[in-house]
């Protein structure tokens, strides 16, 4: 026997016509889903065909309020993209991110977060922070803290750093690093101060990394005259010489010396000499050579040397009691010392020389030959504006300065000319626009 058991039938869901034809005409399914139509139903009214409704024109009566409506929010929506585009370009060309910036502000935070949360009801979440520069990591941390710490006046949560300096000691090292009576203490020195004074314990390495935080200036206002910033120069060729000594390590090991003699007004290499020990004759030997090559001149050249073995020895000693020479010692300080040399082992050296292999004493030689060539003949130093140190030397260099201001001068007008003839299609010409 088959028993029929009664069953309750599910009322069918019926929707207005309208909804189902314009569905079918934008062919856009949230629209009925977003009204809380089943996703399944709304596709099915997209393979059916338009369904002919025989109503009263009622609706035609709010047709023109409809439609003003409808023209009201495509404006609406036409400006918030015009200016959500315009933040978007901002934010591309400014370069700003929130990856490696911080916050110390909690009322910052507090209002991205809200802005999320509205803005999460249309837009999804991985949108948003890509729309931020955010990372997901970092908005979740900020969503955990943000009921765990209400203080905003420092970078990091005392709570999450107790071993952090107070605000009173922070104030401490302040009043002792500005105060006058600790003015002669170098800082590293106050920071241990300030441990037997019992004011502040932390490492000197804390105090340096305050002072250049907060930008604090010790109070040492110098009062004596301050320390000469050019050494000294001379008026002409061969009235002042520096000699000097430097070494050179070759790849076995083994020590090169190199002897020079720089002339102080323009900056030629008047001699030099590559020896494989360390002799007081080579000394000797760029001084002969270089005096021989100087201009005559009714005034002896004054050689300005330190007090290195290879300079205080007899046999310098005898080449200047002759009279061709006479000797200044260099000093520490910038005017008499021998910096100008010294430059010139540095510039040998790091430019040229260690881009080699230094294997033997004739490779060094070999080199040593071409820079000093180059540096004479080739090379235009800047104390000279423009001219080589041999043009200096020898005089036959005075026009370059001014060929040089004239011809820069005639380069930047034929830039300027070429900038303004330079124009697409969509540019107006120089002569439209006057």
């Amino acid at each position: 026997m088959i028993i029929f058991m009664p069953t309750t039938a599910r009322p069918q869901q019926r929707y207005d016509h309208r909804l189902r034809n314009l569905v079918q005409r934008t062919e856009d399914l949230t629209i009925a889903t977003d009204l809380g139509v089943p996703r399944s139903t709304a596709r099915g009214w997209l393979g059916k065909t338009p369904k002919i409704v025989v109503s009263l024109d009622v609706t035609d009566l709010r047709a023109s309020e409809l439609h003003q409506e409808v023209l009201e929010l495509r404006r609406r929506v036409k400006k918030l993209t015009a200016l959500l585009r315009l933040a978007l370009a901002l934010l591309h060309s400014s370069g700003f991110t929130l990856t490696h910036a911080r916050l110390p502000d909690g009322r910052a935070r507090t209002r991205i977060l809200r802005a999320v949360d509205r803005a999460r009801e249309s837009v999804p979440l991985r949108t948003l922070l890509r729309f931020l520069r955010l990372s997901p990591s970092r908005f979740h941390a900020w969503r955990r803290r943000q009921h765990a710490c209400a203080r905003d006046d420092q970078s990091s949560c005392p709570h999450t750093s107790p071993h952090r300096l107070t605000p009173l000691e922070v104030r401490a090292i302040e009043d002792m690093v500005t105060a006058l009576e600790y003015r002669h203490v170098p800082t590293g020195t106050l920071a241990v101060l300030a441990q037997r004074l019992g004011k502040v314990w932390a490492s000197p390495s804390t105090w340096y990394h305050l002072v250049q935080k907060f930008g604090w200036r010790r109070p040492r206002l110098r009062v004596h005259p301050a320390k000469p910033k050019v050494g000294l120069r001379t008026s002409r060729a061969d009235e002042m010489w520096h000699i000097d000594t430097t070494v050179i390590r070759l790849l076995d090991g083994t020590r090169t010396y190199l002897h020079a003699v720089i002339d102080n007004f323009s900056r030629r290499i008047l001699a030099w000499r590559v020896a494989d020990t360390f002799a007081p004759v080579n000394s000797v030997a760029v001084l002969v050579e270089a005096r021989r090559g100087a201009t005559p001149s009714e005034t002896t050249p004054v050689v300005l040397a330190d007090a290195g073995v290879e300079n205080v020895n007899a046999r310098v000693d005898d080449l200047i009691t002759t009279g061709v020479l006479r000797r200044v010692w260099a000093f520490t300080e910038l005017r008499f010392s021998n910096s100008l040399i010294e430059a010139w082992w540095r510039s040998l050296k790091h430019q040229w020389l260690f881009l080699h292999p230094l294997d033997s004493v004739t490779t060094v030689q070999r080199l040593v030959e071409f820079y000093v060539h180059e540096h004479n003949c080739v090379l235009p130093h800047s104390a000279c504006r423009g001219q080589t140190p041999d043009e200096m030397y020898v005089g036959t260099g005075d026009a370059v300065p001014a060929g040089l201001t004239s011809r820069a001068a005639a380069a930047r007008r034929a830039r300027v000319e070429a900038n303004r003839s330079a124009a697409c299609e969509t540019c107006p010409s120089i002569e439209a626009a006057a």
